[in-house]
């Protein structure tokens, strides 16, 4: 009976310490200021909902209905070099390419639309049967925000769910997460109506890092009460950070600085 005991308080001890492991990693958020390297005209009326850096170009999906949009876009000028437009009763919302296909979100109606990305003709549509927001790709699966503090993992062939992650910011979920960038094996997602970027863990869910971007938009023109940050692009051959927000008249390449 000693021995049942003395193994016992050492299965105890050992919960113990797992769990204060456990709440000592979620209270480990590395933060990151920024330096702006370079700065790029962007469309004040553009709405931006979705951003993405690909084959040296940008393409931003725009948003509210009758003004939502996909665009391809010379980065240095802000030429719009291929543009579709969405029907008023869509309001557009999160872009991602895979492969040669463009998946774009809409906000409430269910549908995503999946786009040629050489002509911008239709390819195909699915159904979605959360909010449509902010939209990644990991090289494998979709990653889907819908407003809420769950990112949906979801099948490019189906757009069937593979698993669902909660995230969560020192242990407590982490609702607002917008539009999605997939970086370096990590999802960053903009904290929508705040000048923060959420670098999550696909795995655990937990944020690891915050970028805080306040000031940046008082580098720029604001076209609107709702020219909030939003936008992340990527470019993978030459290391490049890009963002932007929403009537935005810039959009910046910044490099992170740790705090």
């Amino acid at each position: 009976m000693k021995f049942v005991k003395v193994v016992k308080k050492t299965i105890l001890v050992l919960i113990f310490y797992s769990g204060l492991s456990t709440v000592f990693a979620q209270n480990l958020v590395s933060e990151y200021g920024y330096r702006i390297l370079n700065t790029y005209p962007h469309d004040i009326e553009a709405f931006t909902q979705g951003l993405i850096f690909h084959d040296g170009y940008l393409f931003e999906g725009t948003g509210k209905r009758g003004q939502s949009s996909l665009s391809k876009i010379n980065l240095d000028d802000s030429t719009v070099l291929m543009s579709k437009n969405l029907s008023r009763r869509y309001f557009g919302e999160g872009i991602e390419i895979v492969g040669d296909r463009i998946y774009q979100l809409t906000w409430q109606s269910h549908i995503v639309f999946v786009w040629d990305k050489s002509n911008f003709e239709p390819i195909d549509t699915y159904y979605n049967s959360t909010e449509g927001w902010g939209l990644a790709f990991n090289g494998t699966e979709l990653i889907l925000s819908d407003g809420s503090s769950s990112l949906y993992f979801l099948d490019p062939e189906s757009f069937s769910r593979t698993k669902t992650i909660t995230v969560t910011l020192r242990g407590n979920p982490l609702a607002n997460l917008n539009e999605l960038e997939y970086i370096n094996g990590e999802i960053w997602a903009n904290i929508w109506q705040t000048d923060f970027i959420a670098r999550i863990n696909p795995e655990t869910g937990i944020v690891a890092a915050l970028v805080d971007l306040t000031g940046l938009s008082n580098e720029t023109d604001l076209g609107s009460r709702e020219a909030v940050l939003n936008g992340i692009a990527w470019d993978e051959q030459l290391e490049r950070l890009f963002v932007t927000g929403k009537h935005w008249s810039n959009l910046f390449q910044i490099e992170l600085i740790q705090k």
